[in-house]
């Protein structure tokens, strides 16, 4: 032991590196040890939406720039990937891409003229993207209109991403992609494009004068945000079979994405993750107590959370965790 790391061979752990590994390791054996359906869906769904929380992070909590209609990109995700495999018969993995690539090019043909107005004028112009595109699927009767689309069922395997027999396989394809978001999160706090990121979020004025260009990084962070809303719509989309957008795009799953990211800790690198697995079991047993007229209590909840949270601790759950550990230190 040398200070706060512990050597194993020639690699120096930190105690952070090591707790990170044991939750890796209790997430990896999980299902095995909780081998009932709904302990396992529990945990696929909050996987799932904790990468799309990260990915909106690395625009709102980063870069400064809230956006209130992220809906737009896990529906786009979802529907690409579905209207492929029910009309084409091509595989959800490569749906997955077209999806992404999708959702890249609206944030760019939305996200340039928006980010000319700047501050709470952005967010304003993604919640009315939000409705917009939520409207034009509800009516556009080739990609069901308001009822949707039921995905068919199709011989158990993984190219055709359906797994009738298990949800082991969807649990450890969610775990994945919530790794590679968090791991993408990473990357860019310990970058350039990162400080650049924060340095637009804190004096973009200053920043400017600086020479960083506000439009190409904040695009950049927009187009990485989108393309893993996605991919995030894209596995939700194939895991429960069936979407509308009521269920994929409307503003109700924007507020969610948001919300997590902003009870957890926005601009941090765990903090979307940290958020969505305190407040997402929060909603579903609301919903399990109340039945179908506790619809919106969950919501309720969440919104109260994050504003305790905003009052006493706007770092989120991640800053109050770090509080702890000084006091304890």
């Amino acid at each position: 032991m040398e200070g706060n790391r512990m050597r194993v061979g020639r690699l120096a752990v930190t105690p952070q590196v090591a707790v990170l590994a044991l939750i890796l390791v209790a997430l990896v054996i999980y299902p095995w040890v909780f081998k009932r359906s709904f302990p396992v869906h529990l945990m696929i769904v909050i996987f799932i939406y904790a990468g799309v929380s990260t990915g909106w992070n690395i625009l709102g909590g980063y870069a400064g720039q809230v956006s209130l209609g992220h809906a737009v990109y896990f529906g786009l995700g979802a529907y690409a990937s579905t209207v492929l495999s029910t009309k084409w018969g091509i595989t959800p993995w490569i749906g997955m891409f077209v999806g992404g690539a999708i959702a890249v090019l609206i944030s760019l043909l939305i996200g340039y003229p928006c980010f000319k107005l700047g501050g709470r004028y952005f967010s304003i112009a993604t919640l009315v993207l939000g409705e917009v595109m939520a409207t034009i699927f509800l009516n556009w009767k080739w990609v069901g209109g308001a009822v949707g689309i039921f995905i068919r069922m199709a011989e158990e395997s993984f190219l055709a991403m359906q797994f009738h027999s298990s949800k082991i396989p969807y649990y450890y394809i969610a775990l994945v992609f919530l790794v590679v978001a968090v791991a993408i999160n990473y990357l860019i706090d310990k970058s350039q494009f990162g400080y650049y990121l924060r340095a637009i979020k804190d004096d973009p004025v200053a920043a400017h004068s600086l020479g960083v260009n506000l439009t190409k990084y904040k695009l950049m962070a927009m187009s990485v945000s989108a393309f893993l809303g996605a991919i995030g719509g894209t596995l939700y989309g194939n895991y429960v079979m069936y979407i509308d957008p009521t269920t994929v795009m409307y503003n109700t799953q924007s507020t969610l994405i948001m919300l997590f990211a902003a009870f957890g800790g926005m601009g941090s690198l765990f903090g979307p993750t940290l958020g969505t697995f305190v407040l997402y079991p929060m909603g579903e047993l609301t919903r399990a107590y109340l039945g179908g007229g506790g619809r919106a209590v969950n919501l309720i909840i969440y919104g109260a959370l994050v504003l305790i949270v905003a009052l006493y601790q706007p770092g989120g759950l991640v800053a109050w965790l770090k509080r702890l550990t000084r006091k304890r230190g």
